[in-house]
């Protein structure tokens, strides 16, 4: 067995009354608490990002390509994508879905009430996948061959505010040269929490657009583009903008919602600047806990620096026990942390406010990476700052330590 960490484990057992005994188990209880907190918000934070990026991300891709126009309303110009031009995006590696979409606004009239919407047009090629996990209540559209689909699919707000249901029968105003109006039936209901979308939009069949604005059946208002990896996101739209037409502009999600986005951002740096608070607040902790524990056991180092132990030696029993603190620590709060982070994933048993956090109940992601990298650093910066206190041993003389009054 190693000399220094056996003369540490007895300074522990033998210790169990001291005070500094005492200070040990507040330290323990510190860097607990804080590898409990990081490990955890960490888990809340990649959760929450994630939640609203896929909610968002259910209504509008990655990137949103559409014909060159100086008019900035939701109608687009129509164009056609060429084969050539589509084949070369789909073969971008990150590239992982494409799918032509159309938006018109309109007016959306029940028995009672009136509202302005947004009219997102989708047609066969629609990730259908993605946006299910929205719908609350009915069905996605069933498409038809021959003609356009009569089934939208609106938000549960504007469901409220129509006091409308599945099933219901409504009329659909479209104000153009000449207006025209259009009987549509509600076949599902959705909602993402997030008002910018729920407030405005409903989803209807693309061919609905097209029949409408006198469109042609192959072409489109837009082109929306999912990426594999969001974080490749600009090295994907980088490629899209070689390869697409002359004519064509192109829209990243980043920037169509920029308000969210930043949002997100400006978490991720209050996160940050709590990480470094714990943090400074572990390495306080753990000094005044090596500090103490060279005090009170002052005698012992004057004896043993008084049979020819160096102060290297006699340093490396009060690293073993700051060592152990730190791991005990460290490991508990891992532990628990991970332990209430699946609990809240598998049941959602803490709920939220969807009105104020877009959401019903705490996310939770698991984002090992960032876990890992926490660890190492925090294990790493509190094993370093172990040797500051070690300049104590260094001014303790044999003599005076250990003299008899």
């Amino acid at each position: 067995m190693n000399l220094y960490y056996f003369i540490s484990s007895r300074i522990q057992k033998n210790d169990r009354q001291s005070f500094s005994s005492l200070v040990h188990r507040i330290a323990v209880i510190i860097i607990f608490l804080g590898f409990l907190l990081s490990v955890t918000s960490l888990c809340i934070l990649d959760g929450f990002k994630t939640s609203i990026r896929e909610k968002i991300f259910s209504f509008g891709a990655h990137i949103h390509l559409t014909k060159y126009d100086l008019d900035k309303s939701y109608e687009e110009s129509p164009f056609i994508i060429q084969r050539s031009t589509l084949d070369s995006i789909k073969a971008i590696p990150t590239v992982q879905h494409v799918q032509g979409v159309s938006h018109k606004p309109c007016l959306l009239k029940s028995d009672t009430e009136i509202q302005g919407v947004i009219l997102k047009g989708v047609g066969p090629d629609f990730d259908i996948e993605r946006f299910k996990n929205n719908i609350v209540a009915g069905s996605f559209i069933k498409f038809n061959d021959s003609v356009y689909s009569k089934q939208i699919i609106v938000s549960e707000k504007i469901a409220a505010k129509l006091k409308i249901k599945i099933g219901d029968s409504l009329l659909l105003y479209f104000v153009q040269n000449p207006p025209r109006f259009r009987k549509v039936e509600i076949c599902g209901i959705y909602q993402t929490g997030l008002e910018e979308l729920d407030e405005l939009f409903i989803v209807g069949d693309i061919q609905l657009n097209r029949v409408l604005s006198g469109w042609s059946p192959k072409q489109i208002g837009g082109m929306e583009i999912y990426v594999s990896d969001f974080n490749m996101l600009d090295t994907t739209a980088s490629l899209v903008y070689k390869k697409m037409d002359y004519d064509m502009q192109i829209q990243l999600i980043t920037d169509k919602y920029l308000q969210i986005f930043d949002w997100l951002d400006l978490l991720n740096r209050n996160v940050t600047i709590f990480l470094v608070l714990i943090m400074g607040v572990s390495i306080f902790v753990i000094v005044a806990t090596l500090i103490v524990m060279i005090m009170e056991r002052t005698p012992m180092v004057g004896l043993l620096k008084a049979f020819g132990t160096t102060n290297t030696e006699v340093s490396k029993i009060f690293l073993w026990n700051g060592f152990k603190i730190i791991l005990t620590g460290m490991i508990s709060g891992n532990i628990v942390a991970l332990a209430l982070c699946a609990l809240q994933y598998y049941t959602g048993i803490v709920p939220l406010d969807a009105e104020n956090y877009f959401m019903n109940s705490v996310p939770i992601e698991f984002p090992w990476f960032a876990i890992i990298l926490v660890n190492a650093a925090g294990l790493g910066v509190l094993s370093l700052v172990l040797w500051a206190p070690i300049y104590f041993i260094s001014r303790v003389s044999p003599v005076k330590s250990i003299k008899f009054n």
